[in-house]
């Protein structure tokens, strides 16, 4: 999440109550996490076995809770509860506000572009020229939408991150993390309807051009699709993953989170992907594997009765 202008590093320690060391006279442009920070970003971290990973990261100011060694360029806010920090700093640069309203008026539309009835847009949504937006589709707070996108109905998009930190203490067993980041629709998608995609937890989901959904299809928190892509019906994205330009999967894939499919790699539909895979192949089965030589399992295993036959004679096992 970016905010709207820098902030001092003061005024946030005095936010969230932190001891502040190193570089105290900077100013944050934004906060995320870790795998998607960039310089003068704010992170947060909780666990020793991140310290260093965090420090080395591109994030220029890290929220943590025991001072360390850190680069002298860098800064320390030190707090007994980093997740509690991030949530209120959140809370405070990108609170939530309902919107009674259909439309909300912070939001816009270009020129050619159709909004059918029951269509609920929320606060900060912008949506370009010669869109068409079918009835009943949901689209929250904080979605950018390119030209000449068709969103068919009952999609809902924007909606919260499945994201959830298991160590608080031992009372709470799951606390919601925050989204703040946003969705971005690039120019010519198309969305079936009842798809659903979810937010950025601090980054950006984006879907890039040209890109085509069937129905029911979902999209975890930020993900980054590349430019015409085609996903068949009921496919289902988790988190955090990379799908490069002109990958084709069919009804049914499941992507698990954190990885990338190359660029122009086809999965055929019931697969599961649970590991990056190369591009420019064809890929079958669960886990993925080469379609050739899964589909030569299946003959092979489809021989066994007969093979069995040939070196028991029809014998059974005792």
């Amino acid at each position: 999440m970016r905010f709207e202008n820098p902030v001092p590093l003061q005024q946030i320690a005095r936010l969230i109550n932190a001891v502040l060391a190193g570089n105290t006279t900077a100013s944050a442009t934004g906060i995320n996490e870790i795998h998607k920070v960039e310089a003068g970003d704010l992170a947060f971290v909780d666990h020793p076995k991140y310290y260093a990973t965090c420090i080395n990261s591109a994030a220029s100011f890290i929220i943590i809770n025991k001072k360390i060694d850190f680069p002298e360029d860098k800064a320390l806010l030190v707090v007994d509860e980093p997740f509690e920090a991030y949530l209120k700093i959140v809370d405070h640069f990108r609170p939530f506000a309902p919107s009674m309203k259909m439309i909300s008026d912070t939001s816009s539309a270009g020129s050619g572009t159709v909004i059918m009835p029951g269509v609920y847009i929320g606060n900060h949504v912008t949506i370009g020229n010669n869109c068409i937006i079918h009835p009943h589709v949901t689209i929250l707070d904080h979605v950018v939408i390119g030209d000449d996108v068709i969103i068919q109905a009952g999609t809902v998009i924007g909606s919260d991150a499945f994201y959830y930190n298991k160590k608080i203490n031992r009372d709470v067993h799951y606390k919601k993390m925050t989204s703040c980041g946003r969705v971005v629709i690039e120019n010519a998608v198309e969305i079936g309807a009842g798809c659903t995609i979810d937010r950025g937890v601090t980054g950006d989901t984006i879907i890039g051009a040209g890109t085509k959904m069937d129905n029911l299809v979902q999209i975890g928190h930020d993900t980054v699709i590349g430019k015409n892509c085609l996903f068949a019906s009921q496919v289902g994205i988790a988190g955090a993953t990379t799908i490069e330009d002109n990958v084709l999967l069919w009804g049914q894939v499941g992507v698990s989170k954190t990885l990338t499919i190359g660029e122009g790699a086809v999965v055929y539909a019931q697969s599961g992907v649970k590991d990056s895979i190369a591009g420019k192949k064809v890929y079958f089965g669960s886990p993925v594997e080469d379609a050739r030589e899964k589909m030569k399992e299946f003959v092979w295993i489809k021989r066994i009765p007969e093979l069995w036959e040939k070196v028991m004679g029809g014998k059974t096992l005792k």
